[in-house]
C-alpha cells in the first residue's frame, strides 16, 4: 500500500526503518502524550505491530517519507482503537520534532481519512488525542473532525485525559 499527497509518500513500514522511528518515539517531547520516550525494545515491540496490522487489517501506521528527500519523517496511519467497549477506526500522527509546524501532519492525516473513506468504505474515522495536546487537536480539526467525547485512557500506569475526534463519510 502506497499513498502519495503533494509532499509526501506513505507506506508500509519494515524494519530498515527501525532508525528513523526510534527518532520519533525515543524523543521525550514527541512521546509526552504516551507519558515518556520508549526504549528500544517498545519500539521493536511498535513496529512489529505495525507490520501484524498490516497484514491482518491492510493497514496501520505508515512510515510518512517526505518526497523532496526520501528521509522518513513520521508516521500516520490508520488503526482498529479501542473505546468504550468498542473498536474505532482511527488516524494516528506522530512526526519527528523538527518537523513539526509544516503541515505534514494534516497533509498526511487527510490522506489517510480519504483513503478510510474511499478504499475502505468506512462510514467514520476518529483521532483520539490527549486533552493537553493542542496540535494535535489542530490537524484534527483541519482534517474535519469534531471533538465528540471526553474519556481517560490509562499509559504506564497513570489516568490520562483524551479527547475522541471524530469525521463522518459525506
Amino acid at each position: 500500500m502506497v499513498l502519495e499527497t503533494e509532499r509526501l509518500v506513505l507506506r508500509e513500514m519494515t524494519q530498515p526503518d527501525f532508525p528513523a522511528l526510534c527518532k520519533i518515539l525515543q524523543d521525550d517531547d514527541v512521546m509526552y502524550a504516551y507519558e515518556g520516550a520508549f526504549s528500544i525494545d517498545e519500539v521493536q515491540v511498535w513496529l512489529d505491530r505495525q507490520i501484524e496490522r498490516y497484514k491482518e487489517f491492510g493497514f496501520g501506521l505508515w512510515a510518512v517519507v517526505l518526497k523532496e528527500t526520501g528521509l522518513m519523517i513520521g508516521q500516520c496511519g490508520l488503526s482498529m482503537q479501542p473505546y468504550n467497549g468498542d473498536k474505532v477506526l482511527e488516524v494516528g500522527y506522530l512526526f519527528q520534532k523538527e518537523y513539526w509546524h509544516h503541515g505534514y501532519a494534516s497533509e498526511a492525516a487527510i490522506a489517510c481519512k480519504e483513503y478510510a473513506f474511499d478504499k475502505l468504505k468506512a462510514k467514520e474515522v476518529y483521532s483520539i488525542i490527549r486533552d493537553t495536546n493542542i496540535p494535535s487537536q489542530n490537524v484534527a480539526i483541519r482534517n474535519g473532525m469534531t471533538c465528540v467525547g471526553k474519556f481517560i485512557k490509562h499509559y504506564r500506569g497513570v489516568n490520562v485525559p483524551h479527547y475522541l475526534f471524530c469525521a463522518n463519510r459525506d
